[in-house]
């Protein structure tokens, strides 16, 4: 059979078969080498990544109603088809992620679990309330904290009262209010998070709590003997050659003696799509499985550890379809001023939205040098709603317009 003589559909097939094969066996050097394969034409992006350069322009052109600094960045099929920025953030500049961080903390649970199996074998279902992985924790404030798993940690479901001044508790998806209480405190964050009060009992329901996933990071300090930080570094940024990278530690006169297992990553812009694309590719990088694959897979799926909200492991997932423009199969974190990372397995995208106030943008934060800022929008203030148009979507309704605008250029 000649290739004129195969049908469009079939031709079609085998060129999808062929991309997805390709962009499966690459993986971008680090920046200092040359980093992201790009495509910068509109005809070159629809060819070889299947995408409407128009549209994406279009997501980009939204994002800059969403928050006074930020960007997009896009890769589908490895291609980076999508690189813009406005403010104070560009490529290598460290802002404060906020709580974009926790997916970075649950990853390394996830490396952990696997890696130090003989020391934690019990896994997600360990009761982490222990002499042996949160001795600090003793005495027990609550003795219901006894039977809180890491997993119900990770999945914010350890019963903690929520955050800020208006929390909600989730139980089987039904919503309802709940008394403020205190939280985290950066002078004193371990103790803080461990003496968080619990509004339920662990597993009986949902608040979206940041001293759970800070808990979680310190049984692993406990079980790998390392710094969240290094560890992070040691298993992800060596081999995927971030550049430079830290957490923001550094609160005025305060040096904090723990990274925040609840967020406050800094990471460049081209390294946060590093990781949302080895989580695409299941865990690998090149020929190293850097992240158990079997973990991965519980991130954009119902968890056990929590039926009462798409939130598993760190991560909203949409297999609800709440987010009505989005796949089904996508996966993300947010964090505070518009920062995201999005995962899309289905459509072989990975999504990095940047944000932030100019306070996020503070190079003293992380004490890494950092390039000159574009101080332009320093002044920017959000577009109030009206009748006549949708103002400025901050936060996650922000993300999510942009997780259905950007799939919305697919063009395959």
């Amino acid at each position: 059979m000649t290739r004129s003589s195969l049908c469009p559909r079939v031709l079609f097939v085998l060129l999808v078969a062929t991309l997805s094969a390709h962009a499966a066996d690459y993986f971008p050097p680090p920046d200092s080498d040359g980093g992201w394969r790009t495509l910068k034409e509109p005809a070159e992006i629809r060819e070889k990544a299947g995408m409407d350069a128009a549209r994406l322009d279009a997501a980009f052109d939204f994002t800059q109603r969403c928050s006074q600094n930020g960007g997009l960045l896009v890769v589908r099929h490895g291609y980076l088809v999508l690189e813009k920025y406005y403010g104070r953030a560009s490529r290598n500049v460290n802002p404060d992620m906020a709580s974009t961080g926790k997916a970075y903390t649950s990853i390394a649970c996830g490396i952990m679990l696997h890696e130090f199996h003989d020391k934690i074998p019990e896994g997600l279902d360990t009761k982490v309330f222990t002499e042996k992985y949160l001795p600090e924790a003793f005495p027990l404030d609550d003795a219901r904290k006894a039977n809180i798993t890491l997993g119900q940690l990770l999945c914010m479901t350890a019963g903690y009262n929520g955050e800020g001044g208006a929390p909600t508790g989730v139980v089987h998806g039904k919503a309802a209010p709940m008394k403020p209480a205190p939280g985290q405190n950066i002078r004193d964050l371990d103790k803080s998070s461990l003496r968080c009060p619990l509004w339920t009992d662990p597993g009986g329901g949902y608040s979206y709590s940041s001293p759970s996933p800070h808990v979680a990071s310190i049984v692993l300090r406990h079980v790998t003997g390392m710094e969240l930080q290094d560890y992070i570094n040691e298993r992800l940024a060596k081999p995927m050659g971030w550049g430079a990278w830290g957490y923001c530690l550094h609160r005025g006169d305060f040096v904090m003696p723990h990274a925040n297992g609840a967020g406050s990553t800094a990471v460049h812009a081209t390294d946060a799509l590093r990781f949302g694309y080895c989580l695409l590719h299941n865990g690998k990088w090149g020929d190293q499985q850097l992240v158990p694959a079997e973990y991965i897979a519980l991130c954009n799926k119902p968890s056990p550890y929590n039926p009462h909200a798409p939130f598993s492991l760190q991560f909203e997932h949409n297999s609800d379809g709440h987010v009505a423009g989005g796949p089904r199969d996508a996966f993300y974190k947010s964090g505070a001023g518009g920062f995201g990372i999005f995962v899309v397995p289905s459509l072989d995208i990975v999504i990095y939205k940047m944000g932030g106030n100019n306070g996020q943008y503070d190079p003293a934060l992380t004490g890494l040098p950092q390039p000159t800022p574009d101080t332009s929008r320093d002044d920017w203030k959000p577009i109030a709603r009206t009748p006549f148009n949708e103002g400025s979507l901050g936060g996650d309704d922000g993300l999510r317009r942009v997780l259905e605008m950007v799939t919305a250029a697919v063009r395959d």
